[in-house]
């Protein structure tokens, strides 16, 4: 029995997935960097009118 074909699905297979899985990587890491830098420029909080009264 020749198993040559079966190794070479299995290896390439195998270079498969690890592809997939560095470039998800890579994918979630870059969607991470620009969330990051989307919320760092966003103002950090309300402005307050400074002469407006405080009313209760």
């Amino acid at each position: 029995m020749n198993y040559l074909p079966y190794v070479i699905g299995a290896y390439a297979v195998f270079v498969l997935v690890l592809l997939w899985d560095l470039l998800a990587a890579r994918w979630q890491i870059r969607r991470a960097l620009s969330q990051a830098r989307a919320h760092k420029r966003r103002p950090r909080g309300r402005t307050v009118a400074t002469d407006t009264e405080l009313v209760r």
